[in-house]
């Protein structure tokens, strides 16, 4: 890092951060971006680096100007620190408020070669008397655009609608649809229009996915972040500041989530953490494909993240929760003959078969009359792993059943309280993991399937939404005891790994609704949907990229008996790019069904090992729920793998756009399925892969491989 006049530069080749230090000495973001960019420095339109706002110090407004995080008295430079951690390059800079004593430390992360900018904020309270937090971001950027109008006039929005049957829908409208630009002589700096979004409840990914962007529409500059948090509590705006466009990303707030903090003398408090991906000129796209690469930069390590395991789960068009040893040992010896290395018994194997099991759930034990017989559960464990593949099992680890056994055992301390009465959502109470007594239940449960049983895979699941949280302790706000049960149900996952590291853990939440990167850190793979129609699923596994790593996104391949061949490869197509959850009734497929089946597996078996490599792009651009042509392509050094799906509904051609290979000669090899009688054509002045789907629904997954030994 280097400082010359109060001006403050760090990164490395992929990402430059400028911070300048006004009179007083509060520093300010003036430019993130590539190195050389300078004249791209926007010191009227930057933020200070961090907002907080607390009982009696709200924010504070100068005219038009945010001045940000008061707390009475700005927030002041100390000092800064650069440094390296291996891969990463880190920064952290220390303000402090001589008002109130109030110290933040404002760490910055990026890993060396990739542009992305990670932010976390600790504050300390070095003064006198508690402050009580209300707010408090996580990063702010204030020069996303030059301080231009016209800049803003030009920008995107990009936000991800997420709901149960229906992930990860991107949207995309111009910026001033929610900041109109305003002239007159009357400004104020406060109630403007602007654009944010909010988690609620408990699920991450209720509703938004908790990511965002903004991109220029004549340039293709463009922003990606997220924030990492895996609790209902996050917040991001992107608003209009000095006519230039600014992103802030928070955690809870009190305004949004009922959450506040007090923070006494000596006491620290840290924000989640929240990344902010750069494309220069490649669109969204190309910012996605940097926040891929972040993500396995920053994630647990594991070994499944480059196998990629084809994995059987006997739930979606199959047995639907219902399963006992008669029906799974053909579903068994099915899956192994298509290729699967794991099978996964779902929802259902504790159920006694009364009916009653939603609301007694919490023992996790097997119900005897659905593995009847001297060895229970473990024939059908047996089994799996003599054909050759490795159990696992559906758990929800995070309720108790009103009913259950385990209600009346655990302590009330255990439970998310509200008020003083344990909450009852649908007929459970929901564990709080900062109770010793709860997280030695889960560990207890936890050793014993995987450490007894030999269980090597477990479904994690969560299917209920308690609320704004718990205050289960004196003075707690819902919000602040839900933050402190999200951090605990962290540090849980990871104690659970590091007993159990090769475990493979599947994050799922009725779907995709607790989607989000603070879970994926530490997951192996994630749930994209529980949607059981095969022409919905297309576009979810097509935008799927945008908020999971392809090797850890599991999409279903669900084929019935009642599918057309064009359907049954329609469905297995979904999954070709992610991570293939096998499904559905493939016993009673019928012989050519059942073989493109078999061929789907072992086409994937020949390309995932591409797949931990592969940054995404979408040829077709984000897809739209309803858009009849949708395409996903996956892009290594060497290849670009393009699925592409005709709904019906609209013309026979379409054609596909993929940039990167712009000018270059290739060859288009068909992959899967092999009887297609799709006909393909590449253009390379144009970039352009004109694609014809003689019949509606079909799917085809392609190979486009440069001819010129020396294109990119």
């Amino acid at each position: 890092m280097t400082e010359k006049q109060g001006t403050f530069h760090w990164g490395h080749e992929a990402l430059h951060l400028v911070l300048d230090l006004d009179d007083d000495g509060g520093p300010r973001l003036t430019h993130l971006g590539l190195p050389g960019e300078r004249a791209r420095r926007v010191p009227g339109a930057s933020l200070p680096l961090v907002e907080v706002t607390a009982a009696g110090h709200g924010r504070d407004w100068s005219g038009s100007r945010l001045i940000g995080t008061a707390l009475g008295g700005r927030l002041r430079h100390r000092a800064h620190r650069a440094a390296r951690d291996g891969d990463w390059h880190a920064l952290t800079v220390h303000l402090h408020d001589p008002e109130t004593g109030l110290v933040a430390e404002v760490a910055y992360r990026s890993p060396d070669g990739i542009p992305v900018l990670r932010g976390e904020v600790t504050l300390r309270n070095e003064g006198r008397t508690t402050l009580h937090l209300e707010s408090v971001s996580s990063l702010a950027v204030g020069c996303l655009t030059p301080r231009d109008p016209a800049a803003v006039d030009a920008a995107d929005l990009l936000w991800a609608d997420n709901d149960w049957l229906a992930e990860c829908r991107w949207q995309r409208q111009p910026m001033r649809r929610t900041t109109p630009g305003v002239s007159g002589r009357v400004k104020y700096g406060h109630g403007k229009a602007g654009f944010a979004l909010n988690g609620r409840g408990t699920w991450s990914s209720c509703g938004h996915l908790p990511m965002g962007g903004l991109t220029d529409r004549r340039t293709g500059r463009s922003w990606v972040w997220q924030v990492e948090h895996n609790g209902g509590g996050w917040r991001w705006e992107c608003q209009e500041h000095d006519e230039a466009a600014y992103a802030a990303l928070f955690g809870p707030t009190d305004t949004h989530h009922g959450w506040r903090h007090p923070l006494e003398p000596g006491a620290v408090f840290r924000t989640v953490p929240a990344a902010l991906a750069f494309s220069a000129d490649g669109g969204p796209d190309s910012a996605f494909a940097a926040l891929t690469r972040y993500r396995r930069a920053q994630r647990r390590p594991h070994a499944d993240h480059q196998r990629l395991p084809v994995i059987f789960n006997d739930y979606m068009n199959c047995l639907m929760g219902d399963p006992t040893t008669d029906k799974l040992l053909p579903l068994i010896d099915a899956a192994a003959e298509a290729g699967a290395e794991h099978f996964v018994i779902d929802a259902g194997w504790y159920d006694d078969g009364d009916g009653g099991w939603w609301t007694s759930v919490g023992a996790w034990e097997p119900a005897a009359s659905r593995f009847p017989g001297e060895k229970g559960i473990h024939e059908v464990l047996d089994r799996i792993r003599q054909r050759g593949m490795v159990p696992g099992l559906w758990l929800e680890p995070e309720v108790i059943g009103v009913h259950s056994p385990m209600a009346a055992s655990l302590p009330d301390e255990a439970f998310f309280r509200r008020d003083g009465a344990r909450v009852t959502e649908t007929g459970r109470h929901h564990l709080d993991l900062r109770h010793p007594a709860a997280r030695a239940h889960l560990d207890q449960v936890v050793d014993r399937l995987v450490g007894e049983w030999g269980v090597g895979y477990l479904k994690l699941d969560h299917n209920i939404d308690p609320g704004s949280g718990t205050s289960a302790h004196p003075g707690e706000t819902p919000g602040d005891g839900l933050l402190g049960h999200n951090r605990a149900h962290l540090d849980w996952l990871d104690g659970v790994l590091d007993r159990h590291p090769h475990l493979v853990v599947e994050n799922c939440a009725s779907g995709g609704m607790r989607w989000d990167d603070a879970m994926l850190s530490r997951l192996q793979l994630q749930s994209t949907s529980d949607q059981q129609n095969l022409h919905l699923y297309a576009p979810i596994a097509a935008s799927a990229p945008t908020a999971v790593t392809p090797e850890q996104g599991a999409v279903w391949a669900y084929p019935r008996p009642e599918d057309s061949l064009d359907e049954v490869a329609f469905t297995m197509v979904n999954a070709l790019l992610g991570r293939i959850h096998l499904s559905g009734r493939i016993p009673e497929l019928e012989r050519e069904a059942r073989a493109l089946v078999h061929e789907a597996v072992a086409v994937y078996k020949s390309l995932r090992a591409d797949l931990p490599h592969a940054v995404p792009s979408w040829p077709l651009g984000l897809p739209a729920w309803d858009d009849p042509w949708i395409a996903l392509a996956m892009r290594t050094p060497a290849t670009t793998y393009l699925t592409a799906w005709r709904r019906p509904g609209t013309d026979a051609t379409a054609t596909l756009h993929l940039p990167h290979l712009r000018g270059t000669p290739a060859r288009v090899d068909l992959l899967y399925p092999s009887v297609s009688r799709a006909d393909s054509a590449w253009l390379p002045d144009t970039a352009g892969l004109s694609l014809t789907l003689p019949t509606a629904p079909s799917a085809v997954l392609l190979r486009v491989t440069p001819t010129d030994p020396g294109a990119p």
